[in-house]
């Protein structure tokens, strides 16, 4: 959604030689039931009340689609947000140009100008995120994640995976499954989270502050060590409790298969969120979300609290949990058995479902001296290109007998790059237009050739770039592997139609020699 700056409407009001001091825009009119004022704020300023919406409902007792504009003294509501906080000047604070919620409800100014303090950014639901690749893990060490042994005590740490108290931080510690292991960066960029709750809980709502993160320009590892956070994974709605109990130099998120799996993951390479709990409590609202198919998705409408092996993918529950494989494994392996044959021999999670075994004592075959001495970034964020992706992607393909590098580039292409492109070149098709100042949609282009609110140049929503971002990588995946000839047709029939909607027949390209 385009936005816009705060700052420049106000600077532009103060300064304009008219009387108005507003603004009009799309917001739901709500009422004080102490004071009876009119606002559009979630609470008075007069009474510090709450207010209620002044909406009619339709015939199933929702609330109507809230269209009307309602002066908003912006000026004066941006000065008072300043007095709250007792901040005096604001360098840059961009809003949404619009509402796209049905009550058309706005967040209070307050908590944008202290994200904007701290260079927060804001999900659609109001709560700020960090992304990370999901990583699955078991065990770990007390010194491969900075975490003291009087705090590992502290977090119920106290003894080691063989049953011995824990006195070292050499020891190896089986994880809990919900807990976490977030990067560095993760944590200096949650600490700015939590300094902004604090200020939020003590300016904003008088009450005391909560995390209290080391006041100082440099990230201490100990800080939010304990905390509890809200893990959601995109396309769900539902997050899960969890608790932070070290950090890592990897860019990603160290946890249990279980909580990887309880996100609704396959455990390894998945890209999840992390939220500061009360960021999720006090600042998520459903006020916010967008009125359109897919609104709910990607917003914590639930909170799984206690995480239940059985609830969650069979995936995790095909976890072994043998510190060595019997000799009997390997002679299956050879014989190339089902794997029905040697499920029982494995130990797998599945078969202490129910038990007090589920969640504790299990195994691994190989021991590491640091979780961190591995890649701290993965292939896919360093490589540039798609093609560079790709070729990687097969050439270990190519280095594993059990791996046939041609269905793998079939399958990248079938299930991601062919349904991707395809999408795009219908989205293209039956795209809006977008005024580039005001920020006006429209569904077919106006007779006049431009924007009707503000005569500004119109743009499309969807460009021929994004229709044929696949195409080269596809045409040189398919001629390089050899792939089937159904394959390479389809690509070609794509072609041809992309070709006939963005190439202009009666425009030929030539060359000079092509005259000769």
């Amino acid at each position: 959604t385009p936005t816009k700056s705060v700052i420049d409407a106000i600077s532009a009001l103060r300064t304009s030689s008219s009387q108005k001091k507003y603004l009009d825009l799309v917001m739901c009119p709500r009422v004080c039931p102490i004071c009876g004022e009119i606002t559009f704020r979630s609470w008075c300023r007069l009474c510090n009340a709450h207010t209620d919406p002044r909406v009619k409902k339709d015939t199933e007792g929702r609330f109507m689609s809230v269209r009307d504009t309602m002066k908003v003294a912006i000026v004066s509501e941006f000065d008072a947000a300043c007095r709250t906080l007792g901040i005096n000047t604001v360098p840059e604070l961009k809003v949404e140009d619009e509402l796209i919620s049905r009550l058309k409800v706005p967040e209070a100014l307050e908590k944008g100008i202290l994200r904007q303090k701290y260079d927060l950014g804001v999900y659609k639901d109001g709560t700020v995120r960090f992304d990370m690749s999901d990583i699955p893990t078991t065990h770990f060490k007390p010194r491969e994640i900075g975490l003291s042994i009087e705090k590992a005590h502290e977090l119920g740490y106290t003894h080691d995976w063989n049953g011995a108290p824990l006195t070292d931080v050499e020891q190896i510690v089986e994880i809990k499954p919900q807990d976490f292991i977030p990067n560095v960066e993760c944590g200096k960029y949650l600490c700015n989270v939590a300094k902004f709750v604090d200020d939020l809980l003590e300016n904003f709502y008088g009450m005391e502050r909560f995390y209290n993160p080391e006041k100082r320009e440099d990230f201490n590892r100990k800080d939010l060590i304990g905390q509890m956070f809200i893990a959601l994974a995109p396309h769900t709605s539902g997050g899960i409790l969890c608790r932070l109990i070290g950090y890592t130099t990897a860019s990603g998120c160290y946890a249990h298969p279980y909580f990887h799996a309880a996100k609704r993951r396959n455990c390894d390479g998945d890209e999840d969120c992390i939220m500061l709990l009360l960021d999720g409590l006090i600042n998520f609202s459903k006020m916010y979300l967008p009125d359109r198919r897919g609104g709910l998705m990607d917003a914590p409408l639930v909170l799984t609290t206690r995480l239940d092996p059985s609830e969650i993918d069979k995936e995790a529950q095909n976890v072994d949990c043998l510190r060595r494989y019997p000799i009997e494994f390997y002679r299956a392996a050879m014989e190339m058995k089902d794997t029905k044959d040697v499920e029982k021999m494995m130990d797998l999670v599945a078969g202490r479902i129910g038990t007090y075994r589920q969640y504790e004592t299990l195994g691994f075959t190989h021991d590491t001296h640091d979780i961190n001495d591995g890649p701290e970034h993965s292939a896919y964020t360093t490589l540039e290109t798609m093609m560079d992706k790709m070729d990687g992607q097969l050439s270990l393909a190519k280095k594993i007998r059990a791996v046939k590098e041609n269905d793998v580039a079939t399958r990248v292409i079938d299930k991601h790059f062919m349904p991707d492109m395809i999408g795009n070149f219908r989205s293209f098709s039956t795209q809006s237009l977008r005024c580039t100042k005001c920020g006006a949609k429209y569904r077919r282009v106006p007779l006049t050739g431009v924007c009707i609110e503000c005569g500004n140049k119109l743009t499309m929503t969807v460009h021929e770039a994004s229709v044929r971002k696949y195409l080269k990588v596809s045409k040189e995946v398919s001629e390089k592997y050899g792939l089937s000839d159904y394959t390479r047709e389809r690509i070609e029939i794509l072609e041809l139609g992309m070709d006939s909607l963005f190439n202009n027949d009666r425009v030929k390209k030539c060359k000079l020699t092509d005259f000769f």
